[in-house]
């Protein structure tokens, strides 16, 4: 029999993370449900003791109630890549993570080989030298009006997550899924709060060990622009041309 303080904090994880006995059995590698292990019925297996260090970051030793501190290296939450891919010449390139591809983004997050079936090429210019960018496709609208559904942003990876910034927006990785949001820490707080800019969106919190990557938006490229008339069309595209120059100009 595991003694209470164990199954209490068990029960605490899996009520903090949000989890139903059922999910949590599932996430855990446990049959049907977890209501037998907090129950005290169903001894608590060293690979769900394993699970929880490997997902949640749980110290065992906290958990079997002979140490005060909650999660290992927490502090420490690495967000920098898992993977970083280069081209035949050995220089990282670009890969482009579409919607599809996403699912099953944070799953693959560290198989080398998934990675190569997915679309790359090198930007050459000079802002996206010298560090790793991924191309990301947004989903859904709850970035609108800064970004739409379908466009791709273009992100650099950062490595630790004191290094976010309120005023950008960044693709955030987490273990079951890939969003754009905006970020706010609150001071004296371990909770990140993820924020839309589209306001029917609400903010949530999430905890540092959920995320497994964040990547900052440095720019996006939009493809379905709409025209009602050819000339419309033609004067959109010169405009964009526009564009593209004076920002050429301010790289030079």
């Amino acid at each position: 029999m595991e003694n209470e303080l164990t199954l209490k904090r068990f029960i605490d994880i899996r009520r903090e993370l949000g989890y139903t006995q059922t999910e949590f059995a599932q996430l855990l590698g446990v049959k049907n449900t977890t209501a037998d292990i907090e129950r005290g019925r169903t001894k608590l297996s060293g690979k769900v003791v394993e699970e929880l260090l490997k997902q949640f970051k749980i110290n065992p030793l906290w958990l079997f109630g002979d140490s005060d501190q909650k999660h290992l290296d927490t502090s420490k939450t690495s967000v920098i890549p898992k993977v970083v891919t280069v081209d035949s010449s050995d220089q990282d390139n670009m890969v482009l993570v579409n919607a599809k591809a996403a699912a099953g983004y944070p799953q693959n997050i560290t198989d080398t080989s998934w990675y190569q079936q997915l679309p790359a090429f090198d930007m050459p210019i000079p802002e996206f030298r010298n560090a790793t960018y991924r191309g990301f496709q947004v989903e859904g609208d709850s970035m609108l009006p800064n970004l739409r559904p379908n466009d791709w942003v273009l992100a650099r990876a950062i490595e630790h997550i004191d290094h976010v910034s309120p005023n950008k927006m960044y693709v955030v990785v987490l273990q079951d899924s890939v969003m754009v949001k905006k970020i706010e820490r609150k001071p004296n707080s371990n909770n990140i709060t993820l924020v839309s800019l589209n306001e029917s969106y609400p903010p949530y919190d999430i905890k540092p060990f959920q995320i497994q990557e964040i990547w900052e938006v440095s720019s996006k490229l939009t493809f379905n622009i709409d025209a009602t008339t050819e000339t419309g069309l033609l004067k959109q595209l010169q405009q964009s041309m526009e564009e593209l120059k004076k920002q050429m100009g301010q790289i030079k």
